[in-house]
């Protein structure tokens, strides 16, 4: 009946009145309160514009105006569509402070705070915003579930990633460095490092929690009912919340582990929250729960896993706790199926470690550790190997350690590959990516690249590029703004990541016999003419020239040369392009005296792709900003551009004239080149 007056109306004109006392606002604040629950009026006083003054009445020092304010916000935070509203008002930060406020007096704000967080938290980008101002989001599992947690028996402590802590070199006389950890005298280097020690303080904070089964309690989440019963969670502060996810991985409960192995790759947005569940003991417990006879604990296990990966350190790890055998072991397992939705986080365990692993190889980690004074070596092998040895026709083999290798041969076995080839076949081209990313790098392995030349990969290459001429067709068309960016751009890298591996391939003689040379020659040449971006056409012209060179092995002595070709749609365009796009005068400098090389060997078709490249107006450009040698370089092939009359309205348009005139004029020593280009333009 109130709403009904006009009340509501009234209370909130009351509030935009500088002259209100603290009590009328807390009475005003308190009847909106009670107006919000009803989901109508929530939109109403959205629109009203009273919202930026109650997210500021959250900052004020009454204690009623506060909860008051919460608890409209809390209110309003139950409708999504209101989200976006409250978050653009600046909300969160207020909320996060509220929330680790430890006075009594705060305990009904802190619960607003914490419901209205949970709320926000649902949708993923909001979820980063308050993982960014230090909380956790934490499922609730139920008190029950932790009564499976089982402290370790005494033993000599580790830290919560399971390395040692170092026993001190100067024992105490009456055993005080056995019982005080750490206490040491001039010992620097056994001093824990910020990470180790947060790490610490929450697994001693949560175990000693589960302990006294105090670390969940069971009327949490009671307010809720239906389908929000089983999903529930809280939030904590992150050295809280990241050692508690990481315990529950530890209970026998299987819905617990999945929600909390969920949770950590759901947290793990940036390299502070990676680092602290590496530091927590994630890594391990998640690498085991790929072996758990339960799909969706695998699945989850596996989500976590590829969300960590991002970083290098949680590389290391993997690789430190034993995992890349497990992620090979996963990746072969015939029981997983292929094709599945390949949508947000709807991966399958399979699809998932292949990315993990396309990661570590590309951040260089190998299968087995590397003496430091080798690494750098390793990595300029690495480099040589990708661009393949095209000077001579005999088998070249990836500098690699002999190690390493009998290492990958042992870990990667013939079902392994068979099993990526066959993924690689049936995926979507963003898998595809990565699939072969993988397969490049063990490609460095003769047994490899023989079982992979056994598994048919040389057809499902094939297959690749010549989706990729199809695209590449298709974006030559009218019909180009049709076309999906996303899917175009997936193709692109599909491609790209197919010919890397073609040229490290390209290094043995059985899988240079297996295939006809021809055929790729064309599929590769047409991609080159085609619309694909320039640095994807760096890896197409590499290998070109290997595929050439390699030719003569196939007994297809037919493959005609692609310098030409090569030249025209890879090195003229990307020239153009550095001088468009670098910031350096000297790249743009040295650009120009290619150019200049490349066009003054007097091939027609070169100048055209200088023209068609869109090459004019940088060159007309260097003639204003070039030194000496810039001018030198960039006046004979706008002579050479000159030739065609077509080109002429370009030349103009971008400014040439007066330029050339000013040079003419400075009678300096290109004087007579700029007069000479005058001439042959209709000025």
């Amino acid at each position: 009946m109130a709403i009904e007056s006009g009340a509501m109306e009234e209370i909130i004109s009351l509030l935009c009145k500088s002259t209100i006392t603290p009590e009328m606002m807390e009475q005003c604040l308190c009847t909106i309160w009670n107006f919000s629950i009803d989901e109508s009026w929530r939109y109403k006083i959205l629109r009203s514009d009273v919202l930026t003054k109650i997210v500021r009445y959250l900052d004020e020092e009454d204690i009623k105006v506060k909860e008051a304010a919460g608890g409209i916000i809390s209110n309003l935070a139950l409708s999504p569509s209101n989200h976006g509203a409250l978050v653009e008002a600046g909300v969160i930060p207020k909320l996060v402070h509220l929330l680790q406020t430890k006075e009594d007096d705060y305990k009904i704000i802190r619960k607003e705070a914490r419901s209205s967080l949970i709320l926000l938290a649902r949708d993923d980008h909001y979820h980063s915003l308050i993982i960014e101002e230090g909380l956790v989001r934490v499922p609730l599992v139920g008190s029950a579930a932790y009564k499976a947690f089982k402290p370790l028996p005494h033993s000599w402590p580790t830290f919560p990633d399971g390395s040692e802590i170092h026993r001190s070199s100067r024992p105490s006389k009456y055993g005080a460095t056995e019982l005080l950890l750490g206490l040491s005298v001039n010992e620097k280097d056994t001093e824990p490092n910020e990470a180790k020690i947060n790490a610490m303080i929450g697994r001693s904070n949560q175990q000693f929690l589960a302990r006294v089964g105090a670390i969940e309690l069971d009327d949490e989440g009671n307010e809720r009912s239906g389908s929000e019963k089983s999903d529930l969670y809280t939030i904590l502060p992150w050295v809280d919340g990241v050692a508690r996810l990481v315990l529950i991985l530890g209970l026998e409960d299987v819905s617990a582990i999945k929600k909390a192995a969920r949770a950590i790759g759901d947290a793990s947005i940036n390299e502070h929250m990676r680092t602290s569940f590496k530091e927590a003991g994630a890594v391990k417990p998640l690498l085991q729960l790929l072996k758990h006879d339960d799909v969706s604990v695998r699945e989850a296990a596996a989500y976590a896993l590829e969300k960590l990966s991002v970083s290098a350190t949680i590389c290391q790890k993997i690789k430190a706790d034993g995992g890349l055998e497990l992620l090979v072991n996963t990746v072969k397992d015939p029981n997983t199926p292929v094709k599945q939705l390949e949508k947000g986080s709807n991966f399958t365990v399979s699809m998932q470690m292949i990315y993990v692993l396309s990661r570590m190889f590309d951040m260089g980690i190998s299968m087995v550790a590397a003496p430091e004074s080798y690494a750098h070596e390793d990595v300029t092998s690495a480099e040589r190997s990708i661009q393949g040895d095209t000077t001579t026709g005999s088998s070249v083999i990836s500098h690699t350690f002999v190690n390493q290798e009998m290492a990958s041969e042992m870990i990667v076995d013939f079902d392994a590959i068979s099993r990526l080839a066959k993924v690689l076949k049936e995926a979507s081209p963003s898998l595809q990516a990565k699939v072969c990313s993988v397969l490049e790098h063990l490609a460095a392995s003769e047994q490899h690249a023989t079982a992979m030349t056994a598994t048919c990969t040389g057809s499902v290459i094939e297959a690749i590029l010549e989706i990729g001429v199809i695209h590449g067709t298709k974006a030559d068309s009218e019909d180009f703004d049709n076309l999906p960016s996303v899917v175009t751009e997936e193709v692109s890298q599909a491609v790209s990541a197919a010919v890397r591996l073609l040229t490290k391939l390209l290094n043995f003689d059985i899988f240079t016999r297996s295939i006809n040379s021809e055929k790729f020659t064309s599929l590769l040449r047409r991609m080159l003419k085609s619309s694909f971006p320039l640095q994807s056409k760096d890896w197409l012209a590499a290998c070109l020239v290997k595929l050439e060179s390699r030719a003569g092995l196939s007994g297809d002595h037919g493959v005609s040369s692609v310098d030409m070709e090569i030249t025209i749609y890879q090195t003229i365009p990307k020239l153009v392009d550095q001088m468009l796009t670098s910031f350096s005068f000297e790249n743009k400098r040295s650009a120009v005296i290619e150019l200049n090389k490349i066009i003054s060997t007097g091939v027609l078709e070169y100048t055209r792709a200088m023209a068609d490249s869109g090459g004019i107006f940088p060159l007309v450009k260097m003639l204003e900003e070039g030194d000496e040698d810039a001018l030198e370089a960039a006046l004979p092939i706008l002579y050479n551009l000159s030739m065609d009359p077509e080109n002429h309205p370009a030349i103009i348009a971008a400014g040439a004239v007066p330029l050339l005139k000013r040079i003419v004029l400075a009678k300096g020593p290109h004087g007579t080149n700029a007069l000479q280009l005058l001439r042959t333009l209709p000025v």
